[in-house]
């Protein structure tokens, strides 16, 4: 492909992330590997070009742009290079015209903004969109951070972690014969921060209420020692279906219960678990605005309807979490956002109207905000999330 016939399928890949984002469609990733599977003749440096620029754009605009052109022509005023690729060739784009539209420049949608948690200043707004570090977590029931070592010497281990591993930049991973053995799994450090804010230990009953595909219920089982039971519970059958094979791997399947529940008859369906759970997670649907950076077209998606039924939703399973923990245990409650009602507003309006329930300590001063931790992309090193953890009175 021609530098300019990449930024044509830029420009083409855009639109249809733009599409997406506007109809809840697929994300960008699975748009991406579409576009190429249909695409054969496309090389592996032609694919990294126009990913590249295709997230070049996404990143440059908070509001969804009108078109993948539009897009583009506001980066070509900005970028004399990129403008003279626009050179009308057989499989370029058409040449800018004077008073063509353009897209506006901004990290997040203006409505958002004032909506964030009062420590996500103008810096850490610039690090929602940065790039996302490689974390791992070793699998404490395969051997550890000292196995992974010994495949990975030049991991570094991250700090407030026990089984945090950082690696450079582009390292493979999956498909690795670390990962294949089950020593290791892809894992924020700050969603190792929830699972140790859980506190588990062997012989518990433990429920990860909205387990999705079971990143922190892997992280739950190896810090119970393969011991006790764990039951991993979601609306969504095909996030749910992706656990097991995954525990197998990781050595883990033969503690966990899975339980797909139906949307609206959640709590009939847990009647069995009332006041029996050592910890509930709810590590809670939110806006995800903690993973832009690895989500960036995320921003696209969220509208203030969007997200009032997400505060609903998030209230809700609270009230659904809090009779299955046993007086003295714990309920954690988890997002991966940065929103403040979302986080810290929800806790405080549960703790509000349920009497018995006090917070604990977080474990790093620093990162307290309300009753929680928040954890920031630029001064933490995560994703963005709010945790907090709860004691129920005895």
């Amino acid at each position: 492909m021609t530098p300019a016939a990449r930024l044509q399928a830029a420009i083409e890949l855009l639109d249809r992330i733009i599409a997406a984002a506007q109809a809840d469609g697929a994300a960008a990733d699975t748009l991406i590997a579409r576009y190429f599977a249909e695409r054969r003749y496309a090389g592996s440096k032609d694919r990294r070009a126009v990913r590249e620029l295709v997230y070049r754009a996404v990143r440059a605009f908070g509001e969804r742009p009108a078109s993948g052109r539009a897009a583009f022509v506001a980066l070509a005023r900005e970028d004399a290079a990129l403008a003279a690729l626009f050179d009308g060739s057989r499989h370029g784009p058409a040449p800018l015209e004077a008073d063509e539209p353009a897209a506006v420049r901004g990290l997040l949608p203006e409505w958002i903004a004032p909506l964030l948690a009062a420590p996500v200043d103008a810096d850490e707004r610039d690090a929602l969109l940065g790039r996302a570090p490689l974390h791992l977590r070793a699998n404490a029931l395969r051997g550890g951070r000292a196995a992974l070592l010994a495949h990975w010497p030049d991991a570094q281990p991250i700090a407030g972690t026990a089984h945090g591993l950082a690696l450079p930049e582009g390292t493979t991973v999956e498909g690795s014969a670390a990962w294949r053995e089950g020593l290791a799994e892809v894992q924020d450090a700050g969603s190792q921060r929830i699972v140790a804010a859980c506190d588990v230990c062997a012989g518990m009953t433990v429920l990860d209420l909205c387990a999705g595909a079971g990143g922190k219920t892997l992280a739950l089982a190896a810090e119970m020692e393969g011991a006790g039971r764990l039951i991993a519970a979601d609306t969504v059958r095909d996030r749910l279906a992706r656990l097991m094979p995954r525990a197998e791997r990781a050595g883990a399947a033969a503690m966990i219960e899975t339980r797909l529940l139906d949307a609206g008859r959640e709590a009939a369906a847990l009647a069995d678990l009332a006041g029996a759970c050592d910890i509930v997670l709810v590590d809670a649907p939110c806006s995800g605005s903690g993973t832009w950076r690895r989500n960036p077209e995320a921003r696209w998606r969220l509208t203030p309807a969007r997200l009032e039924r997400t505060f609903a939703l998030q209230a809700r399973v609270l009230e659904i979490a809090a009779p299955l923990v046993r007086p003295g245990g714990r309920l954690v409650y988890a997002v991966c956002s940065l929103i403040e009602r979302e986080g810290a507003g929800q806790v405080e309006a549960f703790l509000a109207a349920h009497a018995g329930w006090t917070p604990c300590p977080p474990d790093a001063p620093a990162q307290t905000h309300g009753s929680g931790t928040l954890l920031l992309p630029g001064r933490d090193g995560t994703d963005g999330f709010f945790f907090a953890a709860l004691a129920k009175a005895c």
